[in-house]
C-alpha cells in the first residue's frame, strides 16, 4: 500500500520496457516494436499516476499553480494529458516537431531538456528512498518534487500555448458571466413555475434546449448589462454569442414590444417546444 512501494514497481516496468525496444530492431519486427511502444506508453501512464498521488501526499501545499488548465480548450482536458506532454518533451528533446512549428519546438527544447532531467532525478531519488525508507519523505525527496512539479507545469503550459490559442482572462471572465446568467435564469424559471426542481435533479433533457433559450430572453431583458449586453461591441462579448450579434437585436426589439402576459406565454411555450 506505500507509495514509494508502488512507484518502485512502476519505475521497474518503465525501466523494462525501455530494455527491450533498445534490445528490439524495429526494422525487422516492426509488430513487437508498435508492442512495445503502447506498453511504454501505459506503464509511462501508470508511473505518472503514482508520481502525482506521491506528490499530493508529499508536497500537497507547495504544488505549482494549475489554474492555467482554464484556459485550455475543453477537448485537451483528458486524463492522459500529463503522458502526452512527457511524450511531447521526448519528441523535442530528439529533434522531432510533431505537433509544433519548428522555430516553437526550438523555443521548447530547453524547457523538455530541462523537465525530462527533472523526471529523471525524481525517479533517481524515489527508487532510493523506496529502498531505504518507503515511508517518508525527507527535505532532499521534497525539493526535487517541487522543481519537477514546477517544471511540468512551465512546459505544460508553454507547449500548449504553442498549439492553441489558450484562453485570455477576459474570455474566462466572459464565460464566468455565462455561467452566472444561466444560474439566474434556473433560480428564476424555477420561481415562475417554467421548470421543476425534479426536472433538474431528474436531468430532463429538454433542459439542454429550455435553458439557453430562457437565458437568451433573461440576457435580453431581465439581466440587459450581463454578458448579453448589446451595449458591447461584437468583439467585447463571448464568442459563444458574438457571430449572433445582429441576429440578438432583432429578438431584443421583438421582446420589447410584448407585453408580461405575453412574455410569459412565450417563455412557457419554449419550455415545451422541442
Amino acid at each position: 500500500p506505500r507509495l514509494l512501494s508502488q512507484f518502485f514497481f512502476a519505475d521497474e516496468r518503465v525501466t523494462r520496457v525501455v530494455a527491450e525496444i533498445n534490445g528490439l530492431d524495429a526494422e525487422l519486427d516492426p509488430q513487437q516494436y508498435l508492442v512495445l511502444l503502447n506498453q511504454l506508453h501505459l506503464s509511462q501512464a501508470h508511473l505518472l499516476a503514482v508520481l502525482e498521488r506521491i506528490m499530493e501526499e508529499c508536497i500537497p501545499t507547495q504544488r505549482h499553480s494549475r489554474d492555467y488548465l482554464v484556459k485550455f480548450p475543453e477537448e485537451l482536458l483528458v486524463d492522459n494529458l500529463g503522458n502526452h506532454m512527457l511524450f511531447a518533451a521526448e519528441c523535442l528533446l530528439a529533434g522531432t516537431f510533431l505537433e509544433v512549428e519548428e522555430a516553437d519546438g526550438a523555443q521548447l527544447r530547453p524547457q523538455a531538456r530541462n523537465l525530462l532531467c527533472s523526471l529523471e532525478l525524481v525517479r533517481t531519488v524515489l527508487r532510493e528512498q523506496s529502498l531505504s525508507q518507503p515511508s517518508s519523505y525527507p527535505e532532499p525527496v521534497r525539493a526535487v518534487l517541487i522543481q519537477f512539479d514546477q517544471l511540468f507545469a512551465e512546459f505544460e503550459l508553454s507547449y500548449v500555448s504553442s498549439l492553441v490559442a489558450v484562453k485570455s482572462p477576459e474570455e474566462i471572465y466572459r464565460q464566468q458571466e455565462i455561467i452566472v446568467l444561466f444560474c439566474e435564469t434556473v433560480e428564476r424559471a424555477l420561481h415562475l413555475g417554467y421548470l421543476t426542481q425534479e426536472m433538474i435533479d431528474g436531468y430532463e433533457p429538454l433542459l439542454m434546449f429550455t435553458i439557453p433559450r430562457l437565458a437568451i430572453i433573461s440576457g435580453l431583458l431581465i439581466y440587459p448589462e450581463g454578458p448579453l449586453s448589446l451595449e458591447r461591441s461584437p468583439e467585447e462579448m463571448s464568442r459563444v454569442f458574438s457571430p449572433f450579434y445582429n441576429l440578438l437585436k432583432k429578438i431584443r426589439d421583438l421582446l420589447r414590444v410584448l407585453s408580461a402576459e405575453e412574455l410569459c406565454l412565450l417563455e412557457r411555450s419554449l419550455c415545451r417546444a422541442e
